[in-house]
């Protein structure tokens, strides 16, 4: 059986492996035709895209060689080098937070195209960053995804130049960098501090406290949305309600914001958490103080992580498609590769709004 119909592998794939091992097999030989796309529709059942795609694929990878008006023949890969297939993927953290996904996602996307990924984890530190990036250039990867580090915009768009003076694609993932039109793939931020906070408002809380880094594009817009959102209801925005810096997260200083916002009697009904990890600091310091969520306080966070719904309290949180990150920028990396690409692309995914049980109506 050339392909499997039930199997969760893309058909495109399947077909694509199976000629690969005929031709490491000796079946078909170097300068014999392989069966036309009329053959291999019959011999299949599939779909002619879905045979043009493992053709196509086969072509870019130097296993077939198309003549006109002739067909399509196997390569003479003696002596020739294969085509690049190494993606570099600069994550904060591949432990914690969103990166296994977005990882998983670019891998996946990778493998449907036959390249894979060198993982580099940077620990938000661009002295790490720097480092792999140089490492990525010396092994001459054909691309990068990059999540940008927790340093200025002029430090990380100072890899994006060297990469791009090395003529090496680079996608940036999630975060962006201030004033930069480099390729990019992520969710509204912004409309989503709107919504989240807007949920809260619209459940009676109006003295809301907010705790994030204004260090990330992406925390920075959510703040932006947070106050958005207090403004079009007619709540004055309250800087004292703001338990924010401009530092990479760490735990248990999230653990004593939060136990500031919990101890300062400042009426606050509802906490806005930058992110998921955070609203879990927050989640724990309320346990340890006797407080009760969603009873004495509501609590919302952002990226519907893997954990967020396996507490006994479940988190109200904003889904960011994480995975789907992965997968888009995988595929902007590899259209700019086949020069399909010729404009800047940016790329917003939709989030959505996951309502579970840490939130109260006052």
């Amino acid at each position: 059986m050339i392909v499997d119909r039930s199997s969760p592998i893309p058909q495109y794939f399947q077909l694509q492996t199976w000629l690969m091992e005929q031709i490491d097999q000796g079946v078909f030989n170097t300068g014999d035709k392989v069966p036309t796309e009329e053959e291999l529709v019959e011999m299949t059942g599939l779909a002619r895209a879905t045979i043009r795609q493992a053709l196509r694929n086969l072509v870019q990878m130097g296993y077939l060689n198309r003549k006109k008006r002739l067909g399509t023949f196997v390569s003479d890969r003696t002596g020739i080098q294969t085509k690049k297939t190494m993606i570099g993927v600069l994550v904060p953290d591949i432990r914690h937070g969103y990166a296994p996904e977005l990882a998983r996602g670019a891998e996946d996307e990778a493998a449907n195209n036959m390249h894979s990924i060198i993982l580099c984890n940077t620990d938000d530190l661009f002295v790490k960053a720097n480092v792999h990036a140089q490492r990525l250039i010396d092994l001459d990867v054909s691309g990068v995804i990059f999540v940008p580090t927790a340093a200025a915009d002029e430090k990380n768009e100072s890899i994006l130049n060297r990469l791009k003076l090395r003529g090496i694609p680079c996608v940036l993932a999630d975060r962006q960098i201030t004033m930069h039109d480099a390729d990019n793939v992520t969710t509204d931020n912004l409309e989503g501090g709107f919504r989240l906070t807007e949920y809260l408002i619209k459940n009676g809380h109006r003295r809301i406290a907010v705790t994030l880094s204004t260090l990330f594009s992406t925390e920075r817009l959510r703040l932006n949305g947070y106050r958005k959102a207090l403004e079009a209801h007619g709540i004055p925005y309250d800087p004292d309600l703001c338990y924010c810096n401009n530092r990479p997260f760490v735990e248990t200083r999230f653990m004593r914001y939060a136990n500031q916002i919990l101890t300062a009697k400042k009426d606050v009904t509802a906490i806005f958490a930058g992110h998921d990890r955070i609203a879990y600091a927050v989640y724990q310091e309320a346990g340890k103080l006797g407080i009760r969520i969603p009873e004495d306080i509501s609590l919302v966070g952002y990226d519907d992580l893997p954990s967020s719904g396996s507490h006994s309290v479940q988190l109200t949180t904003m889904h960011q498609p994480i995975y789907e990150m992965g997968r888009e920028s995988m595929k902007l990396i590899l259209k700019r590769i086949r020069k399909e690409e010729v404009e800047n692309t940016q790329v917003t995914l939709k989030s959505y709004l996951v309502e579970r049980n840490s939130v109260k109506a006052v």
